[in-house]
């Protein structure tokens, strides 16, 4: 991996949903309300934090149906949390947001002790030790790792500062067929078409140069 390991905080990559706190209420990534209940989100901070509802590794199904409901279901919201990771509208590194992360973790008042906590973060001396915190965290369930410079100031949308490490899964196909490509790509390979050993037959239209 051609990065400088040690400037990056590596937190666990949770599968949740995406969740924004405004400060008064719950969003989805795309800005709808979540219909939260008021205890839910009671003695909550007036400042925005940006994280996933979650219920626990491999309760993503669960989480969505919850979270998705028009009707909060009380029995159902108490076994989510919001694990959140970023302070969005802070002008600072997220080193620096981290540290004001924990120092709002610190002050909740009890009633949201239950209901969200950030996401712990922490730090590898090289890369071979971040391969094997990936596979010991894949092995308990975990979907992956995050990669977070330090030094990196927020940014909306996909970032360069911000890295997904997950397990790869490999296997075997022959290649059976090719589609033709559309667009800027007519005239030549759009994907391949090939058969795995359960007799699957799919695509693959990336990974192939322009050449």
């Amino acid at each position: 991996l051609p990065l400088p390991i040690t400037r990056y905080w590596v937190s666990e990559k949770y599968d949740g949903l995406r969740a924004w706190w405004d400060g008064e209420s719950l969003r989805t990534r795309q800005g709808h309300h979540i219909a939260a209940p008021a205890w839910f989100t009671a003695g909550w901070p007036p400042v925005a934090m940006d994280g996933e509802l979650w219920a626990g590794r491999g309760r993503f199904e669960f989480t969505s149906s919850t979270v998705q409901s028009l009707q909060p279901n009380d029995t159902a919201w108490r076994q989510l949390r919001f694990m959140v990771f970023d302070l969005p509208e802070q002008p600072a590194s997220f080193s620096q947001r981290w540290q004001a992360m924990r120092a709002l973790q610190q002050n909740r008042p009890r009633t949201a002790r239950q209901t969200w906590e950030v996401v712990p973060q922490w730090q590898v001396r090289d890369f071979a030790e971040l391969q094997t915190q990936l596979r010991q965290r894949a092995a308990q369930g975990a979907e992956g790792l995050m990669l977070h410079a330090g030094d990196a100031l927020h940014m909306a949308g996909r970032s360069p500062a911000l890295i997904k490490f997950k397990p790869l899964d490999d296997a075997e196909a022959v290649v059976i067929g090719h589609v033709p490509g559309q667009g800027k790509h007519q005239g030549r390979l759009g994907a391949l078409e090939v058969r795995n050993d359960a007799g699957q037959v799919f695509r693959i239209g990336t990974g192939c140069t322009d050449r």
